[in-house]
């Protein structure tokens, strides 16, 4: 699939038409930037794009709360700033809630409010 249709596919399953799952998508991909990337698929996609077509797809049925797991692990340190930014940037806009759970202290040193476990216990 493209990204378009990647991100397409919760809204339509959701139960969606056609034509708003695909406008609904295409405002997405380009609040992640990806307005000029949207019929390529993942093969044609950096790891920084094909993460931006991951949030946006995880957005696309209006969660309450978005959950981002390691959302930047395996991302080089460049496109994980450009994904630190955009995960505020989307909050602002959206005004969305997101949990980022990650090892990441930089990442983590960023966020409103950060609760650290240990041993499987909110120290």
């Amino acid at each position: 699939f493209t990204a378009l249709e990647n991100v397409m596919i919760p809204r339509l399953i959701a139960g969606c038409s056609r034509q708003e799952a695909r406008d609904k998508a295409e405002e997405l991909l380009k609040a992640v930037g990806l307005e000029h990337r949207m019929e390529h698929k993942p093969s044609e996609l950096s790891g920084g794009e094909q993460q931006r077509v991951a949030i946006a797809r995880a957005l696309v049925n209006s969660p309450a709360v978005l959950f981002a797991d390691e959302p930047t692990g395996n991302l080089d340190s460049g496109t994980k700033q450009d994904i630190h930014k955009l995960f505020f940037e989307l909050r602002g806009k959206l005004g969305q809630t997101i949990v980022i759970v990650t090892h990441d202290l930089e990442l983590a040193g960023l966020c409103d409010r950060c609760l650290t476990m240990k041993d499987g216990l909110f120290i």
